[in-house]
């Protein structure tokens, strides 16, 4: 079992019997002496999606969980849910809306590079990548003069995802959005 020292951004580790995505690490040294370096984590539970801040003492351990990753590509959508397809065995993995979660706003069919996460061979969540490539279908138009300033407007992207981006971006550009935070990355 690994030292929470030891614990990288993007692991999956159990606590308390729910098992948790890193997401983000913040250490902070308290400027007291003796004071030992505290570990604030933001975890996200699989599945569900649900968040949550821990913060861990340097010397504390926390057990990683028992998860497979299987790089898989998002076939469709039914009513039994969104269907993934395996890369290297081609089986497929249903999970449900809720599983998936807010992740499905990024979702396009035959989209690559997304790993299904499986606990005790049961599909429970997906990983997305950093970032996706997304066509802008609805925004207002270019205002004159929008490349000198720094302002931005809302667009909605072909997922139905609303996205603040900046006034430059014209519908049918396609742009790079950061999957973590919902932001506009940069043209694709």
């Amino acid at each position: 079992m690994p030292r929470v020292t030891e614990i990288k951004r993007g692991q999956v580790v159990e606590h308390d019997g729910t098992v948790y995505a890193v997401r983000q690490i913040d250490r902070s040294a308290p400027t007291a002496r003796g004071g030992g370096t505290l570990y604030r984590f933001k975890l996200e539970s699989i599945p569900g999606g649900d968040k949550r801040e821990m913060t861990f003492k340097g010397d504390d351990v926390l057990k990683e969980a028992d998860l497979v990753r299987r790089l898989s590509e998002y076939s469709y959508r039914d009513a039994d849910g969104l269907v993934f397809m395996d890369g290297e065995d081609f089986s497929q993995y249903v999970l449900s809306a809720d599983d998936v979660g807010e992740a499905a706003s990024y979702l396009l069919e035959g989209q690559d590079g997304i790993y299904v996460l499986i606990i005790d061979d049961q599909p429970v969540a997906i990983q997305l990548p950093q970032s996706v490539v997304l066509e802008v279908s609805d925004t207002a138009p270019v205002m004159k003069g929008a490349t000198a300033s720094r302002s931005a407007k809302p667009a909605t992207l072909e997922t139905g995802v609303d996205v603040m981006v900046p006034d430059y971006i014209t519908p049918g550009e396609e742009i790079k959005v950061n999957t973590e935070t919902g932001e506009f990355m940069s043209r694709a």
